[in-house]
């Protein structure tokens, strides 16, 4: 920091021009405070960007990973965890009325801020009024990096607990292709069928993986 003109560190450069015009390595860098013995917050900063792939790779990365970058101990490794899952949850907890699923697209920007980084599949279903409002989200399921178990029990038992009249399944891809495999085609049929039984309507499945989705309902897979 210190080879660095006063104007133009971190945080003068925030209260002059907004938090808008800081580069991903001096948002870094602000929420470090200060660098380590041998290098300033923008380097420290950078290292950490360098380990983990990037500003997008920090939603996706450990505590254990940031600390094996030099610098960063488990106090450090906590505040920049804390401060992405703060970013995370201001898109999560938009607006306080209930959103209303009228089209895939309505699924994906609800999810994709808290799932779409995941490392681990999460599978869930968005529960729905009759106007298709959601009316809570549920993960029924958390499997490994390529796969995860879900039985229709168990995704019927939280629609009947609340008394939804349809839901959305939907589950994340860590690999980050949303593209659905046999088995999530195979298991989403299943659960159509069983929705049927029911008598609650199976709108759709999204998958969500990094920033995109893939809709079964969207694309004929239903």
């Amino acid at each position: 920091m210190k080879r660095i003109e006063p104007h133009d560190r971190p945080r003068e450069k925030l209260e002059r021009m907004g938090a808008g015009s800081l580069g991903d390595n001096e948002l870094i860098a602000l929420v470090l405070g200060h660098g380590a013995a041998k290098s300033g917050a923008l380097d420290l900063a950078n290292d950490v960007l360098t380990a983990v792939g990037g500003l997008h790779g920090l939603a996706r990365a450990s505590a254990d990973e940031l600390r094996c970058v030099s610098g960063i101990g488990a106090a450090r490794a906590s505040q920049l965890l804390a401060a992405v899952e703060a970013g995370r949850r201001t898109l999560v907890r938009g607006r306080r009325e209930r959103p209303q699923i009228i089209e895939p697209r309505n699924v994906a920007d609800l999810l994709i801020p808290q799932f779409g980084s995941k490392r681990v599949e999460h599978f869930g279903v968005l529960l729905l009024d009759t106007k298709h409002r959601v009316m809570r989200t549920s993960v029924v399921s958390i499997g490994s990096l390529d796969a995860s178990v879900v039985h229709p029990r168990e995704v019927f038992r939280e629609a009947t607990t609340v008394g939804a009249a349809a839901i959305v399944l939907f589950h994340n891809h860590p690999s980050g292709d949303p593209a659905p495999s046999r088995d999530d085609v195979a298991l989403t049929e299943r659960l159509v069928r069983a929705g049927e039984l029911m008598g609650i309507h199976v709108l759709d499945h999204v998958i969500v993986a990094e920033n995109r989705f893939y809709s079964m309902r969207e694309r004929k897979d239903l």
